[in-house]
């Protein structure tokens, strides 16, 4: 039997995907049902193109209320690690300066499933993460990314 996939993640980002998993089953759910109903009401359903559109709709909420709940069934708690604060691992926040320009970001690492890089929230599976992670505070590390290599300095980890 295959075993299933881990999600790790923070507790934080399984509360937002239990939100929106809620939302889905108790509002968005509903409206499309509704919509589906309406659409129905116009005639002919093989040339009903708001009827397709609803039918998408649905398939898509239903596709997304079941990778929501695998994700959330096999999600794994990121724990701090307060003990171990200055190595970069999942969950810490990671400043570092690009060489040699001098360019300062700074990025959380976390798991997959609750990555945003507009909210500074980048994957494990990153290549800027997976070059970080076990790294320290004054080390210099190369990154390969799509566009080439990267040289950065981590500033600060928290």
């Amino acid at each position: 039997m295959a075993t299933e996939k881990v999600f790790p993640m923070t507790k934080e980002g399984k509360e937002k995907l239990e939100q929106e998993l809620e939302y889905l089953k108790s509002v968005k759910r509903k409206e499309v049902v509704e919509r589906i109903k309406t659409a129905r009401g116009f005639g002919d359903l093989s040339e009903n193109s708001e009827y397709d559109a609803a039918k998408d709709e649905q398939a898509f909420v239903e596709a997304r209320i079941a990778t929501l709940e695998n994700m959330i069934r096999n999600a794994k708690i990121i724990e701090e690690d307060a003990a171990n604060s200055s190595v970069v691992s999942l969950g810490k926040s990671v400043t570092f300066v690009e060489l040699p320009d001098g360019d300062e970001e700074t990025y959380t690492i976390v798991g997959s499933a609750e990555a945003d890089p507009f909210e500074g929230k980048i994957s494990n599976d990153s290549p800027i993460a997976k070059s970080l992670m076990g790294k320290q505070i004054g080390d210099e590390v190369v990154v390969q990314t799509p566009g080439g290599e990267m040289s950065v300095k981590i500033v600060t980890i928290k």
